[in-house]
């Protein structure tokens, strides 16, 4: 039986007298998409930091293990573990003349663009491009970074992560910024990455985020994990009222959902 891909053990974080995480504990299997769901300031964003490394737990390191282990080099974890955050696409897009396909490489420096001493190979190269393709923005390449859309530079960023061939993408907020039009058709690129055997941790605040080939929902509130569970046990109407403290009804047609306030 293989390690989980995420196993978060009774996991605190403090910054001053604010508790940003209140301990947390849940586990995501490999293979298991998984949609990770909270109001604003409910901690979303403190766990993908605990995830990524960025922030530890208080006392330490422990307590945290991804893909069995409890201590990780940085660069080594993004080849396993993919990751795309409002941070990276902020600091992605105000490079003026980073390139497209330069920003899908320097993924393998994990740098913001490629610089003289990167040694760039045709494998890296040929893996950039089939990573762009893979998520239908080969014909952005020569184009740069800050003249795309959002849109477009979130898929490029997706892009950017997957030049490793990693086995999971954690996706905090993937959809912030999308047109509904827009934010489908990225949705819809998303499920042909989870159907591949990508495995796809989704940090969202939108049921309507929520892909089809998702089966677990965690909620979070508070800075603590209020529900973990399969999807169709979670995501009711009463579940998302005591979630967001607001009364919600809640639809569901061809595997997606979609809320409304009461």
């Amino acid at each position: 039986m293989s390690e989980p891909l995420l196993d978060i053990d009774d996991v605190s974080v403090l910054r001053g007298d604010a508790v940003l995480l209140d301990h947390v504990g849940l586990t995501v299997a490999q293979g298991q998409h998984t949609a990770i769901l909270g109001r604003n300031g409910s901690g979303k964003s403190s766990l993908v930091k605990l995830i990524s490394r960025e922030i530890y737990p208080t006392g330490g390191g422990a307590g945290v293990r991804i893909f069995g282990q409890d201590r990780w080099d940085v660069f080594e974890l993004r080849k396993m573990l993919g990751i795309v955050s409002p941070a990276v696409h902020a600091e992605m897009t105000r490079e003026d003349r980073l390139e497209v396909t330069d920003a899908v490489i320097s993924g393998f420096f994990a740098a913001r663009g490629l610089w003289r001493h990167h040694r760039v190979t045709e494998a890296m190269l040929a893996a950039g491009r089939d990573a762009l393709e893979r998520m239908d923005a080969g014909h952005l390449a020569g184009r740069t970074m800050a003249t795309l859309s959002t849109g477009e530079a979130r898929r490029v960023l997706i892009a950017r992560a997957l030049v490793h061939r990693p086995r999971a993408l954690l996706l905090d907020e993937a959809c912030a910024g999308l047109d509904p039009a827009t934010r489908r058709q990225f949705l819809q690129t998303l499920r042909g990455l989870a159907q591949s055997g990508t495995t796809l941790i989704l940090v969202t605040h939108h049921v309507e985020e929520i892909l089809p080939e998702i089966a677990q929902v965690v909620m979070l509130r508070d800075g603590a994990v209020l529900r973990q569970g399969d999807k169709a046990d979670l995501l009711t109407g009463p579940g998302l009222t005591d979630l967001f403290g607001m009364a919600i009804s809640l639809g569901c047609q061809d595997g997606w959902f979609s809320a409304r306030l009461n």
